[in-house]
């Protein structure tokens, strides 16, 4: 059989990985086709200052795009995006704040003015010039509305023309006991977006949520260095009947407290966890603001390709992981202003791409495997939350979804974690094929941080498609639990959406082999059966689900 020149490269190349693959896996793990050098070679040309940070509408947008269109043609994938193109288009618009935006805090008649990036930081929410005057501040304990558990902030309170202060995460936290919500691990409610959206249709015109590092799951640095960032929101740009948002800095918030003779920040909390809890005046303390906005309208791009089914082409398996960094903002220490996101997400990235490779090179698939690059995830999941709201390939007959997201490049490890365990049935075959694979499965180890709901998986969840995330483990085949937890706090306390997020080229990506590897079994497994994966019983998504149960043939 002659086979093409391109396939034929590849398949020796494959051949050639998995061979070396067995030198860095755990011990009885089979060889796996995926390349680590294929990856390591994507995540250096990725995260290279050439293509700038890879901020969507910026300089390495176009670049990047493609690269990965280049990538998955070379690899003989099919395009997969509109009118038989590589894309997707995703309309958004930039919100740039314009410098000299001020907040001023007034306690007791005394104005203290906070330091954006320090003390606070500022969301203007709509373009054009904003000013708040005095707006009186309301302690609305976790700012949680869901009439289901019994909870309402903001029931019989007047929120007009106020700010709302809130805690972050949700009342299960560190309660020490169940309230209804998901324990430890963060539930829905607890998303700072969620509680944007209960404050704005309370009549608030603002929010400020308090910065407690481990409720927050992340340090009040990460949000002061990325405070004058530009967002990004999907066009069309609709009013927001909020006028700011923003973190404040627990100290500040404790002083704030101190001051207004409300209450000590522990005692309030504990306020908080009681469901009868109502938002309550701080009394004395207002907040003032001012600042502009400037919109810009622009396209950025999902990349789009597959693999055709044989038998089943309308039955849909889909790989995605998100392209985008945070682009050239906020120069560090050293005056380095790109932020090349080689983790975050350069490695996810590469491993699509080298999975479809993997796909292309082998037999064909009974079902059609898509493979997606999404845009914006960093600036709130936009690119995979507009496929999702218009998919180019239906979502009742799309079999599930395998977000790669990694969150730090490892060693080779023992272990693989699952984000968000105890939801789908995807979870039993994860669990299933990382065995044969010489791996156990372990939970996130911080359920606190809400990870379900933060990245590109979690639009298709809420819309009723089987969606499963999960990263490499950190108990590391050498050195342990030890050495990949201190692997991973160095990351997240240095380099985590910051410049330092750069290739390291002693990287040897075992662990992200483990991670990929996983994600192709599963994703062959699933292309080459009937089955359709559920939602656990009692699960918020099962209905969204089970209501497309007749569009699906079984």
């Amino acid at each position: 059989m002659n086979l093409p020149p391109h396939v034929l490269a590849l398949l020796l190349a494959l051949t050639s990985a998995s061979l070396s693959a067995q030198t860095s896996a755990p011990q009885n793990a089979p060889a796996t086709p995926i390349s680590a050098e294929r990856i390591k070679e994507d995540v250096r040309n990725l995260s290279s200052d050439e293509f700038l940070g890879r901020g969507p509408g910026e300089p390495g947008d176009e670049k990047t795009t493609a690269y990965l269109a280049d990538a998955f043609a070379k690899a003989g994938l099919e395009p997969g995006g509109e009118n038989g193109g590589w894309f997707q288009e995703v309309p958004l618009v930039r919100l740039e704040r314009v410098p000299g935006a001020k907040l001023t805090l007034n306690v007791g008649g005394k104005a203290t003015p906070l330091v954006l990036g320090r003390n606070a930081t500022l969301g203007l929410r709509n373009p054009g010039p904003t000013t708040v005057a005095d707006a009186p501040l309301v302690f609305a304990g976790y700012g949680i509305v869901n009439p289901e558990l019994g909870w309402n902030a903001y029931e019989g309170v007047d929120m007009s023309g106020k700010i709302a202060v809130v805690l972050a995460n949700d009342p299960d936290f560190e309660a020490g006991r169940d309230l209804g919500f998901e324990g430890r691990r963060m539930a829905y409610t607890g998303r700072v977006g969620v509680k944007f959206e209960a404050a704005a249709k309370a009549g608030a015109v603002g929010v400020l949520v308090i910065h407690e590092e481990a409720a927050a799951s992340y340090p009040f640095s990460q949000l002061g260095s990325g405070d004058a960032l530009p967002a990004v929101v999907l066009a069309p740009l609709n009013p927001s009947p909020l006028k700011l948002s923003g973190w404040m800095a627990g100290d500040v918030a404790v002083d704030l407290l101190k001051r207004s003779k409300l209450a000590d920040l522990a005692a309030i909390k504990k306020r908080a966890r009681d469901p009868g809890f109502r938002a309550i005046p701080i009394g004395g303390a207002s907040l003032s603001a001012s600042g502009e906005l400037k919109a810009t309208p622009f396209v950025s791009r999902n990349v789009m390709a597959k693999v055709t089914g044989t038998a089943r082409p309308n039955e849909f398996i889909l790989y995605g992981g998100h392209w985008d960094a945070n682009g050239q903002n906020g120069p560090d220490k050293t005056g380095d202003a790109i932020r090349n996101g080689a983790v975050d997400n350069a490695t996810g990235t590469a491993e699509v791409l080298e999975i479809a490779r993997v796909f292309k090179a082998g037999e064909p698939p009974a079902r059609t495997v898509l493979f997606a690059a999404w845009t914006a995830e960093e600036k709130g999941l936009l690119g995979a939350d507009y496929y999702a709201a218009r998919p180019l390939y239906p979502l009742a007959t799309t079999v599930a979804v395998l977000n790669l997201d990694p969150h730090v490049v490892l060693p080779a490890a023992r272990d693989i974690e699952l984000i968000g365990g105890g939801r789908t049935s995807l979870e039993d075959d994860f669990a299933r094929i990382a065995k044969t694979q010489g791996l156990r499965v372990t939970p996130e180890p911080n359920p606190e941080a809400g990870w379900y709901f933060r990245s590109d998986h979690f639009p298709f969840a809420r819309r009723g498609v089987p969606a499963l995330a999960f990263r490499a483990g950190r108990d590391l085949v050498d050195g342990g639990l030890a050495a990949g937890n201190r692997i991973v706090s160095a990351y997240n306390k240095n380099c985590y959406h910051q410049p330092c997020d750069q290739f390291d080229p002693k990287w040897t990506f075992a662990g992200t082999v483990q991670e990929a590897s996983v994600a192709y079994e599963l994703g062959r497994e699933l292309a080459n059966s009937e089955a359709w994966p559920t939602w656990n019983e009692g699960n918020e998504f099962k209905a969204l689900r089970d209501a497309t149960d007749g569009e699906r043939v079984k």
